[in-house]
């Protein structure tokens, strides 16, 4: 099997929260479904935003630093997702080269790139699915 396109190596439809979903159901669904990546989507699918592992321990650490460890859940359920995710962020068309992908990948050091066509999220391309290939790839040679 050949991989060349974003659209060959990308996780289809990934699992999505919506900006007014709380940061406890973020961290929840992280959680179930070892992910750090969680693309937030309109009522359109429209992607708006990213919520990155990365963003989430950041607030975390912010709630526990400033109302301590005990309102952590409280005040989780009361942080929505649009208030700390990322608005300006990188994507990749499903066409795009993955050898064009990668080398943007290492260059900047990001963990994951959205896939989109016209604003609407078809997939999501992370650096454990380059790993993955990485492997299988290995295992040929």
């Amino acid at each position: 099997m050949q991989l060349h396109t974003a659209a060959d190596l990308m996780t289809p439809a990934p699992l999505t929260v919506t900006a007014d979903a709380s940061l406890h159901d973020a961290h929840a669904l992280m959680r179930e479904h070892n992910i750090r990546h969680i693309p937030v989507t309109d009522e359109h699918g429209t992607l708006i935003g990213m919520l990155t592992q990365k963003l989430m321990i950041a607030q975390v650490m912010r709630i526990i630093s400033v109302f301590g460890a005990p309102a952590l859940e409280r005040k989780e359920k009361q942080t929505q997702v649009g208030d700390i995710m990322l608005q300006d962020f990188d994507t990749v068309a499903p066409g795009d080269a993955l050898s064009d992908i990668a080398q943007f990948f290492l260059n900047n050091r990001h963990g994951c790139m959205p896939v989109v066509e016209e604003q609407k999220l078809l997939g999501i391309l992370t650096s454990s699915d380059f790993v993955r290939l990485s492997v299988e790839l290995l295992k040929k040679s």
